[in-house]
């Protein structure tokens, strides 16, 4: 049985981790609310302007002559991975390391076992787990979340589209966690270059559009903002999504820190109960010897 001061030391131990635990469930809460402000309100904005590019690309040939949409041989792969800065947010990090890793083996095994996969991870987690895999890596905006920023996802988005319009790449995959709720994130893997339309059934609706300027002048500015836009909605989902997942995990981490604190509490009563109970064995025994 551990001695008093040892249990007095770890209940203090305790105490001052879910105190740290409750303000960083606090803290991101607050950030929480911010985040998911943010990415709700630009969903609907991103999924018009993509019904948008599927309905006026069926009708114009722009669309197939845009560099942005050239389907190519696989050789060369890139992978945008989203991920975060910091850990204590449960499995939030090691589930897009994961999903990573399996995508590229179900998917891309030739091309890696070639050396022919790149990895471009937006959040610091991301990189330094797969820099311990010496991967292929592009670390130019790993650290994308201590300025995030449409401009900076523009930035990064443009230099992936120049890459990939210049052959360097020939497919490019954006995986991210997908912002549900509190206790849910969902783990996405899309496409994100070539820029295919895939939802038929949008794109074949007789909406009718005038246009102005001409159809092509539009969808030459339409796609590679579409592309931009793809890449800051999927960091402003991963962004909510962490805060979501450490809000719980740190919630979690108070509740079971209670729960530690109890078994501690319920240990130091026993040990203390023990101690004064050999105390008083020691006085009647001593007393007993003097009587003798």
């Amino acid at each position: 049985m551990a001695s008093l001061k040892e249990v007095r030391n770890r209940i203090a131990s305790v105490n001052s981790t879910m105190q740290i635990t409750k303000a960083m469930k606090m803290v991101s809460a607050a950030k929480l609310r911010r985040a998911q402000d943010k990415i709700t309100q630009l969903r609907p904005y991103s999924q018009k302007l993509n019904e948008l590019i599927a309905q006026v690309s069926e009708n114009t040939e722009v669309g197939a002559n845009s560099p942005y949409t050239q389907v190519r041989e696989v050789n060369n792969v890139l992978i945008v991975l989203v991920t975060s800065d910091r850990g204590l947010c449960g499995a939030f990090n090691s589930n897009i390391i994961k999903a990573t890793a399996a995508y590229i083996s179900e998917n891309y095994a030739a091309q890696a076992e070639k050396g022919n996969v790149t990895l471009f991870p937006l959040g610091k987690k991301g990189y330094e787990a797969f820099q311990r895999r010496n991967a292929r890596l592009n670390a130019e905006y790993s650290d994308i979340f201590n300025r995030l920023s449409f401009e900076t996802a523009k930035n990064a988005a443009e230099g992936i589209m120049e890459d990939f319009a210049n052959g360097v790449y020939d497919e490019v995959v954006l995986i991210y966690n997908e912002f549900k709720n509190v206790a849910t994130q969902i783990v996405r893997a899309e496409r994100m270059l070539p820029l295919i339309n895939e939802e038929k059934e949008a794109a074949t609706s007789n909406v009718d559009y005038i246009f102005e300027p001409s159809e092509e002048e539009i969808l030459l500015d339409l796609i590679p903002k579409a592309i931009k836009l793809q890449l800051f909605k999927a960091v402003l989902d991963s962004n909510a999504a962490e805060h979501g997942a450490r809000m719980t995990a740190m919630d979690k981490a108070t509740d079971n820190g209670g729960e530690l604190l109890k078994s501690l509490k319920i240990e130091y009563n026993r040990s203390r109960q023990a101690a004064i109970t050999t105390e008083i064995l020691e006085i009647v025994g001593g007393a007993e010897a003097l009587k003798q």
